[in-house]
C-alpha cells in the first residue's frame, strides 16, 4: 500500500498548530530538545520552514527569502505560525504527490514531491515532540504517523546528519515507533524541560 505523505504530513502538521496554539506567554523562553533553542526559537524556525516548504511545492524553492522567518514573527508568534501552516496544506496537496520537483536548499538538491513531504513529514512530527514535551504535555499523533516517522528514521545514514539530528542511539526492541524514531535521530525521549538550565535566546 502507497504511503499517504500529503495526509500524514497535514495530521502532525495540525497537531503542532494544536500545541503551539497552548503556549502562552510564559512558555516562549522555555528550553526545548534543541540545544540552545527557546520554545520561541523553534517555533520560528519551524515557521520559516513551512514557508520554505510551500514555496517549494510551488516551484519557488530556491529563492532563499522564502525560507526566513517572516520578520512580524515576534508580535504574535502564535498567529505568525498559524499562517505559515495555512500556507504550507494547500500546495502540499496540490504537489505533494507529484513527481514535481520541490527545490530543497537545505538538503542540497530537488527532490519528487513525494519524497519532499516524507522529509517535512519527519521534521515536522519530531518537532512536534519537542513542542510537548517543552510544554509538559504528549504530542498526539496517531499509529500511522508514528510507523512512518520511524521507516524515515531508519534510512537516515550515520554519517552526514548533522546539524539536523545528532548521532543514532539504538532503539530498545519493545520500544514504541515514536521512541525509537527519537533514539534513531539523536534525541532523548526522556527529556524534560525541568532537567535543563535556561537557553540564550538566538
Amino acid at each position: 500500500m502507497t504511503t499517504n505523505y500529503v495526509e500524514l504530513d497535514r495530521i502532525a502538521t495540525n497537531e503542532t498548530l494544536r500545541l503551539v496554539r497552548g503556549a502562552d506567554d510564559k512558555d516562549w523562553d522555555r528550553p526545548t530538545p534543541c540545544a540552545e533553542w527557546t520554545l520561541f526559537d523553534l517555533v520560528a524556525h519551524m515557521t520559516a520552514l513551512n514557508h520554505g516548504f510551500a514555496a517549494a511545492a510551488r516551484g519557488e524553492g530556491g529563492l532563499p527569502a522564502h525560507w526566513r522567518t517572516p520578520e512580524d514573527f515576534g508580535a504574535d508568534p502564535v498567529a505568525a505560525y498559524g499562517a505559515s501552516v495555512a500556507a504550507l496544506l494547500v500546495p502540499f496537496a496540490e504537489h505533494g504527490g507529484t513527481e514535481r520537483e520541490f527545490v530543497l536548499p537545505q538538503l542540497g538538491g530537488a527532490f519528487p514531491g513525494r519524497v519532499a513531504v516524507s522529509f517535512h513529514l519527519l521534521d515536522v512530527a519530531v518537532h512536534a515532540w519537542d513542542l510537548a514535551v517543552t510544554l509538559g504535555t504528549t504530542p498526539q499523533l496517531p499509529p500511522a504517523v508514528r510507523d512512518t516517522v520511524l521507516r524515515s528514521a531508519r534510512r537516515i545514514p550515520a554519517e552526514g546528519r548533522a546539524p539536523f539530528f545528532g548521532p543514532p542511539v539504538p532503539p530498545e526492541p519493545d520500544a514504541d515507533p515514536l521512541t525509537a524514531a527519537l533514539k534513531l535521530l539523536g534525541r532523548d525521549p526522556h527529556w524534560s524541560p525541568d532537567d535543563q538550565e535556561a537557553p540564550r535566546s538566538l
